[in-house]
């Protein structure tokens, strides 16, 4: 079975490890992977690399983002991608390809896939996100998709109704906790010297724009940072950077700002990489921001993540999860409740048992 995977950035190609890893070894399958997007971007770490040192037989490159992060140069990108993923499908076809996600540039390389016929399995659709404009592209890619891997049973049905029929969709629970249950983090003492970590507690912070509120986002950046200023009187903090959605670049500009004030206080990181991340998760006190991650991740690692705005709004929440406005006085009020809290000892809702093998059963019966 001929396999193409789509990869557009460091946090889908986390999530898909565990099955990329099962697949590769499995000589059912010919494995091809397909990056592009910010995996290309020198700015956000040139994460390809991290894909080449994993030794696949074939890996297809393709750039298409422009640099600039305003809604024409979002939009720009998007059409772009269009045009290059046209050539691509063109010349390469597959048994089926995966995509995951709701990346604008995963949207639009399955859209440019539809006129072709190409048969996509859609990893975490269903999902909702009211504060970022990835519930079209997410949707879009669930219409066009043959099959589909939920991460809870609401997803499950969401996609039921998207799509009009239960017909190849299935709840599998969150690709990337497959693992989960043998994960070993990174010795404390080494991971903390390769990052330069002081030896105390850290807050772990990420913080996206809000894709539907494109004109508050230079007032939520100053909430963010003016907050980020006070709670690192209390704990050091370290910061994975922005991704390259809309006005992404103004929340780097705001953090890069915290650095150069007060530099002894934060550690700026580009690109992880899942195992330095899944060990930061490990060793931190608190979860701050608003990333997918502290809502389908952190629950696992015993953490409370104070989530800041609308940006995760609809998802469905495990019992960890401490939603505050984006505002700087209710950042700073939730990470103080936070901290006093003990490890987090509930459920992670988006936990199942051995999602990528479950994938990988369901996909050899696929015709």
């Amino acid at each position: 079975m001929k396999l193409g995977v789509l990869t557009s950035s460091r946090a889908d190609y986390g999530i898909y490890l565990p099955l990329l890893q099962k697949i590769k070894k499995d000589s059912f399958f010919k494995l091809e992977i397909i990056a592009f997007g910010t995996h290309m971007s020198r700015s956000h770490g040139y994460t390809f690399s991290d894909i080449e040192k994993e030794g696949y037989n074939c890996i297809h490159k393709i750039s298409s983002l422009i640099s600039n992060d305003d809604e024409e140069s979002i939009s720009s990108s998007y059409g772009l991608t269009v045009l290059k993923f046209a050539d691509f499908w063109s010349k390469n076809t597959y048994d089926l390809v995966f995509c995951l996600g709701d990346r604008f540039e995963m949207s639009a390389a399955v859209q440019s896939g539809i006129p072709f016929g190409i048969k996509f399995a859609h990893i975490h659709g269903g999902e909702t996100t009211l504060g970022a404009i990835d519930n079209v592209y997410r949707h879009q890619i669930t219409l066009a998709s043959k099959l589909h891997f939920t991460a809870t049973d609401i997803f499950k049905n969401k996609v039921v109704d998207l799509i009009g029929s239960s017909e190849g969709v299935f709840d599998v629970g969150s690709l990337s906790l497959n693992d989960i249950k043998s994960f070993t983090p990174i010795k404390r003492e080494v991971f903390f010297e390769k990052f330069n970590i002081p030896n105390e507690e850290f807050a772990l912070v990420t913080f996206h724009p809000e894709t539907m509120s494109v004109h508050e986002n230079g007032q939520y950046a100053l909430e963010m940072k003016n907050a980020l200023m006070t709670i690192s009187e209390k704990i050091f903090v370290i910061i994975t950077m922005p991704n390259a959605d809309t006005q992404g670049s103004v929340y780097r500009e705001a953090i890069e700002k915290l650095k150069n004030e007060k530099s002894n206080h934060f550690l700026l990181i580009e690109n992880f990489g899942k195992l330095n991340y899944f060990s930061a998760m490990h060793y931190a006190k608190i979860l701050i921001g608003n990333t997918s991650s502290g809502i389908l991740e952190a629950a696992s690692f015993c953490k409370y993540v104070v989530n800041v705005g609308d940006r995760q709004k609809g998802r469905v929440q495990s019992k960890n999860v401490i939603n505050c406005e984006f505002e700087e006085k209710a950042i700073v009020s939730s990470v103080k409740k936070a901290i006093e809290f003990k490890a987090y000892t509930g459920e992670n809702i988006y936990f199942k048992l051995d999602a990528a093998d479950n994938i990988i059963k369901i996909i050899k019966q696929f015709t």
